[in-house]
């Protein structure tokens, strides 16, 4: 008989030692410090090797989407961050890492309850790694974003002192929390209305202290845009797709063509999976390949749709130039419609820094990734290969209420409430794939890791600034081209 042994199970007072050792090997104020190491690659260059591998004629879109601003920079440039935080120090305590912890990477969807959550959404870089990495990639990009919507220093300060604050505390939580409620977590519409709420008193009661009865004015937009946010996400559903994404042709519903930015299989000279002229064809037997990821139950409910019409979509800052599409099904009947979106799944760009995924497609990996991750993801998330041996793909649901935070419109307090569920929410993610005890332990329960985070986050959106001014002189000079406007 074959003995399983079992794997180790230390104690939680072994777990905390283990994170209290860490801070001997990595003091938490060597998180401190951003200093480019002296054989650093040239960023242009970097984006340049990402765009060897995409859709020619996207390239110059991405570029002109990544050249508005130092923040729109910034969410295209998580190959450039992943090379440098490869250099920072860490204290040893991996998790499932997101891979791109922007704040525009976290939003609003439905779960399979129809209820709205509040999570990170993008996982196309996922991969085990250092906590360190997102917590930085995430504060850093607030610092970027207070820069960008002219910020005091004293105000930005705040704003990316309370991603670390927020962060260690969640974690501080997690650790006294059980393994299971751990699982069960997750932030709520009603947990951000009530902070919306406790927002709006916090500033009503400065302004009464103060005697300043124009006070609340600068928290009040913030809030709005908050509340905003779930009322729009309501109204994107398949049917609001629908209505704005088809036409009716000869009877029959078809995508429209809106090119570059959507454009219908029929209008494509040929496939970007293949040159097979049966385009059709090609969208049925990838999508079949899609179809056997999924559980029975999943496919049950597929087999009630059928496929209707496919095109290529851009989407997003970074991941313009990867191959994205849309496949439009149709259940009862025309009024029944059903989008998936098809992304592209490339290598994390982090696999260049750290040990490469466990997975076999790049599909898998964002998919088990983000499962991992989230406290709920879409019941139509899985994956497949592409007709050509070298490309992967992930499906999901094209629009499922989803919402965004307009980052840019944020006041001070806003972002800084925003700051604050991204921590918690990084955190959450963090616990379900590594030990929330010991890093609990690691960062302490004082502000030494919060300060730590808060100058690199500033002291990177400066190197940032450099990179975008890089950039912008690659284009310039007719090294990179930009089509704007798309």
């Amino acid at each position: 008989m074959t003995v399983i042994e079992a794997a180790p199970h230390p104690s939680a007072a072994d777990r905390r030692a283990q994170g209290v050792d860490a801070r001997a090997r990595t003091p938490r104020e060597a998180h401190t410090h951003w200093q480019p190491g002296p054989e650093r690659e040239d960023p242009v260059a970097i984006l340049q090797a990402q765009d060897a591998t995409r859709e020619p004629d996207l390239v110059p879109v991405r570029h002109g989407r990544m050249m508005v601003s130092p923040f729109t920079f910034y969410r295209g440039s998580a190959a450039i961050m992943a090379a440098d935080l490869a250099i920072t120090p860490t204290a040893g305590l991996n998790v499932q890492l997101c891979g791109d912890a922007h704040l525009s990477n976290f939003g609003v969807f439905a779960s399979p309850e129809r209820q709205l959550l509040f999570d990170l959404n993008d996982f196309d870089e996922t991969l085990p790694g250092p906590f360190e990495y997102d917590v930085k990639r995430l504060a850093a990009s607030f610092a970027i974003a207070a820069a960008n919507n002219k910020f005091s220093a004293e105000d930005t300060q705040q704003v990316v002192l309370k991603v670390g604050e927020s962060y260690r505390t969640a974690m501080a939580g997690f650790a006294k929390t059980n393994t299971l409620d751990i699982w069960y977590s997750r932030m709520s519409e009603a947990d951000i209305q009530d902070g919306l709420v406790r927002l709006e008193r916090e500033y009503a009661e400065v302004a009464k202290q103060a005697k300043r009865a124009g006070a609340p004015k600068t928290a009040i937009p913030s809030i709005e845009r908050g509340r905003e946010v779930f009322r729009k996400a309501r109204t994107r559903t398949n049917l609001q797709a629908l209505s704005k994404l088809t036409e009716v042709v000869d009877g029959r519903q078809r995508i429209v063509s809106q090119p570059p930015v959507l454009i219908p299989w029929r209008e494509l000279e040929s496939s970007a999976e293949s040159d097979r002229p049966d385009l059709f064809d090609v969208v049925q037997e990838v999508y079949d390949r899609y179809r056997s990821t999924l559980n029975e139950t999943r496919r049950r409910l597929l087999d009630r749709y059928r496929v209707v019409d496919a095109a290529r979509k851009v989407v997003g800052v970074g991941s313009v130039g990867t191959r994205a599409f849309i496949v439009l099904l149709e259940g009862r009947d025309a009024g029944d419609p059903l989008f998936l979106q098809v992304k592209e799944a490339t290598r994390s760009v982090l696999e260049a820094h750290l040990p490469k995924s466990q997975f076999s497609t790049s599909g898998e990996r964002v998919v088990q990734g983000q499962q991992m991750m989230q406290s709920a993801s879409d019941i139509f998330l899985g994956w497949s290969e592409g007709v050509q041996d070298d490309r992967f793909y992930y499906w999901r649901q094209l629009r499922d209420m989803k919402g965004s935070v307009p980052v840019e419109e944020l006041l001070p307090p806003g972002l800084t409430f925003y700051a604050e569920i991204c921590g918690w929410t990084l955190a959450r993610a963090h616990a379900r794939s590594g030990d929330p005890v010991a890093i609990a332990a690691y960062l302490g329960t004082k502000r030494k890791f919060d300060r730590a985070i808060a100058e690199f986050a500033k002291a990177y959106a400066k190197q940032n600034e450099q990179d975008y001014q890089a950039f912008l002189d690659a284009i310039n000079s007719g090294r990179l081209e930009a089509k704007t406007g798309v």
